[in-house]
């Protein structure tokens, strides 16, 4: 995978903007992720935090504007482009292959990830490096007990786990996650917390989450994407107390999470 530059940086956007007609979703957006930075976005619904991702991951073009991984301009690359400069990204939706065991979807994951490497001829002939590579990823993700299940046949929080090994098992030292514990328990969320932790222990990654507490048990720094600007980029001390992020957005989500919380304790007791 590619070397981090002198400067120290793993990933910049330098005034991205991206517009769909006359509408501009992404209003020059700027960001500085440092190597091994645990990084979450936030912002409100239609802020632009997917767009975002779709236009580091590829899936997108920016109208203007710098992409840099690893100290290379990718703005207009595909996205197995991207992923080969040692970017990977989850979604929000499965992208699982239904058919297929737990092992499968991570070997299918490994695979890709090495391109011409791996030619078909060679496919029965010999897997040891990616079957080693496979069964690594199983044990970070704590899926060894499942690894023949089918994927279909995993509780949701499984299958998500799923995808993070689908997403890790190429090796990319830059991780994107989408809400990757969206519509779990709260139980599950601290496990699911713990697991990405470690399996991006010496990596870069940047989250789009909606939970204050995965966000301020996780990241050592938090973007908050407004209107497509980032209007702050800070410790999560720091984004707690600044006022401008309290007014465009975080006093409301705290408060509205409070409520949740004391609503279902009032449940639980009645």
């Amino acid at each position: 995978m590619s070397k981090t530059p002198s400067n120290g940086l793993a990933l910049e956007l330098r005034d991205v903007r991206k517009s769909f007609g006359k509408t501009e979703i992404i209003r020059g957006a700027n960001l500085a992720v440092k190597a091994g930075e645990r990084v979450a976005l936030i912002g409100p619904n239609g802020a632009g935090k997917s767009t975002l991702f779709n236009l580091i991951s590829g899936r997108m073009a920016p109208t203007s504007g710098d992409i840099v991984l690893h100290g290379e301009a990718i703005q207009g690359m595909k996205p197995y482009e991207v992923n080969r400069r040692g970017l990977a990204r989850s979604f929000q939706v499965s992208n699982l292959f239904p058919r297929l065991s737990v092992f499968e979807n991570i070997r299918c994951a490994v695979l890709w990830s090495m391109g011409e490497r791996y030619a078909f001829w060679r496919f029965l002939t010999n897997l040891t490096e990616v079957n080693r590579r496979a069964e690594e990823v199983l044990d970070m993700i704590r899926m060894r007990r499942k690894r023949d299940t089918n994927v279909t046949n995993l509780t949701y929080a499984e299958q998500r786990a799923v995808e993070v090994g689908v997403t890790i098992a190429g090796g990319s030292n830059v991780i994107l996650l989408d809400e990757p514990t969206a519509g779990m328990s709260k139980s599950e969320t601290a496990n699911f917390v713990k697991m990405i932790r470690d399996v991006t222990e010496g990596k870069t990654l940047l989250t789009v989450e909606h939970d204050m507490g995965v966000v301020f048990g996780l990241a050592d720094r938090i973007a908050v994407l407004v209107y497509g600007e980032v209007i702050a980029f800070d410790t999560p001390e720091n984004v707690r107390n600044n006022d401008r992020v309290k007014e465009a957005y975080l006093g409301s989500v705290l408060a509205e999470n409070q409520r949740a919380e004391a609503q279902a304790a009032e449940a639980a007791g009645a």
